[in-house]
């Protein structure tokens, strides 16, 4: 491979990657770290593998047509590799805003194309400096945008529908695949194409990212007057005139007396650490990087141990009074990260 076709090249890799870094430093409350965005920009590179080996297998099991491959087959298989991704950050609460769903899915679409860029350079060193402007401009923010749209309007629908179900996915993935085969199909001319993805996309994301950066800030705000609130409740022993006192006092029917103080612990924990990660958001939006101190790890294994002592029942019993969304979740698992 000489040196020209390297720099060619790099025209396929660079606007992705460029794309991602100004996602990252957009994001003014550092809910995404470098280090996680990395390992799920290699998770998409292994799904780019692994959608090579599935492509191929059905061309051979089916003896379909390249382009018909390209246009109808690929943009399903790759799409919902892609996807896996995005739904397992999901169930495991790492995603919890439109803006770390845009950086994570963008991220699975960068390490993707990353890989078909590379094997794509390996196979024809000889292509001209079009075909990598439409490579990277196009293929490359294609793949990422493609992505980005099914983790943002998945989580937007998780959001209205209260769960994570097959349903709030389907229509973002429809509008992948949709957007993806369009592209491959190039009505227009690749470059016309390639500047529609650039006219589209982008912006696109861009007023994503900012309405969810607005999103953050108002539920930080509601989220923090509600967790003092129930905090001082709790802490001035006026809990048991409140709702939330008079549905533990329901339970003293069905849980045995110190399984209902541990409830009432565990309470305590939940709003304690919650309150923590919400004044480590706002201090990183304030451009300060708070650590997490040995006090509130020792909280987290406190709240393992009653987690264990209250039992999956008790805490199913609880949730009402936890308000437990993904949000909820997510921020307790950055704060014990």
């Amino acid at each position: 491979m000489t040196v020209g076709a390297a720099l060619l090249g790099l025209v396929g890799l660079l606007p992705v990657l460029s794309f991602l870094a100004a996602l990252l430093y957009l994001d003014s409350y550092k809910l995404v770290k470098l280090r996680a965005v990395v390992a799920v920009v290699a998770c998409g590179a292994a799904v780019a593998g692994a959608s090579y080996f599935v492509n191929a297998g059905l061309m051979s099991a089916t003896e379909i047509d390249f382009r018909a491959v390209t246009r109808y087959v690929a943009p399903v298989t790759e799409e919902l590799l892609k996807a896996l991704v995005i739904v397992a950050l999901v169930r495991m609460h790492r995603i919890g805003f439109l803006v770390d769903a845009a950086i994570f899915g963008f991220a699975v679409g960068a390490g993707f194309a990353l890989v078909e860029n590379v094997v794509y350079l390996h196979q024809t060193p000889g292509a001209g400096l079009g075909i990598w402007i439409v490579r990277g401009f196009g293929t490359a923010i294609m793949h990422g945008g493609a992505t980005a749209i099914f983790a943002v309007l998945g989580l937007a629908r998780i959001e209205q529908a209260g769960h994570a179900g097959l349903r709030q996915y389907l229509p973002g993935f429809a509008i992948a695949v949709v957007l993806h085969s369009a592209f491959n199909h190039f009505f227009l001319s690749p470059i016309l194409s390639t500047l529609g993805i650039l006219l589209v996309l982008p912006p696109l994301l861009y007023l994503a990212f900012r309405r969810s950066e607005r999103a953050v800030g108002a539920w930080l705000g509601h989220g923090f007057d509600a967790d003092t609130e129930m905090l001082e409740l709790i802490n001035s022993g006026r809990l048991s005139d409140s709702p939330v006192g008079q549905y533990l006092h329901t339970l003293k029917d069905k849980f045995h007396g110190p399984v209902v103080a541990d409830l009432l612990c565990y309470l305590r924990l939940y709003t304690e650490l919650s309150l923590r990660a919400k004044g480590i958001l706002l201090m990183r939006e304030s451009g300060f990087e708070v650590p997490v101190d040995e006090a509130t790890r020792e909280k987290f294994a406190e709240m393992d141990y009653l987690e264990k002592s209250i039992g999956r029942t008790g805490l199913i019993a609880i949730q009402p009074m936890l308000h437990m969304s993904h949000k909820d979740l997510w921020q307790l698992y950055m704060l014990g990260k």
